[in-house]
């Protein structure tokens, strides 16, 4: 967030801040693929993972509508599907339940970074009304609410068994 809003400041900045992010979001990939591949998952780490993961998108949102590369409503579309599923999943948690994150999870979080580091560097010209970075951003809150979608889906589904079992 520090090396975002301070392009005015630093010219060469956002391509640090591009580096800083690029490198979180791959150990964010990262460490979900090892845990998996070494079969060391836990409800622990996968809240961990979740809650870094927004952390890092929202700061990444904030610091982006301050300079003006970020629309707020897109920022505003992202960040309330993620204290949806953050709210479900704890719902979930209380009956002992896991609502595991689908393809459409994954997909999302991807979107979501690409465009935010296509944000952060925007190069070129804008494209008719927006820059491409814009453009990924609007795919990226579409692809964000079909996740939301799919994970209240999925979470309404285990919480009518749960209710059918008690």
């Amino acid at each position: 967030m520090v090396l975002i809003v301070s392009e005015d400041r630093f010219p060469s900045v956002m391509w640090w801040a591009l580096l800083l992010f690029v490198i979180a979001a791959f150990t964010d990939f990262l460490d979900g693929y090892l845990a998996r591949r070494w079969s060391v998952t836990t409800v622990m780490g996968a809240f961990l993972d979740s809650t870094a993961d927004k952390l890092l998108v929202t700061g990444a949102f904030l610091a982006l509508i301050r300079v003006g590369r970020a629309s707020i409503w897109v920022a505003l579309i992202i960040i309330v599907r993620e204290f949806i599923v953050m709210a479900l999943r704890g719902l979930a948690a209380i009956e002992g339940e896991l609502v595991r994150p689908s393809i459409w999870g994954k997909l999302k979080a991807t979107v979501q970074f690409i465009a935010i580091g296509f944000a952060i560097i925007r190069l070129g010209e804008p494209i008719g009304p927006l820059y491409f970075d814009e453009y990924l951003m609007w795919l990226a809150a579409a692809i964000t609410l079909l996740s939301g979608w799919d994970y209240v889906s999925r979470f309404w589904a285990t919480a009518r068994r749960v209710d059918s079992t008690a």
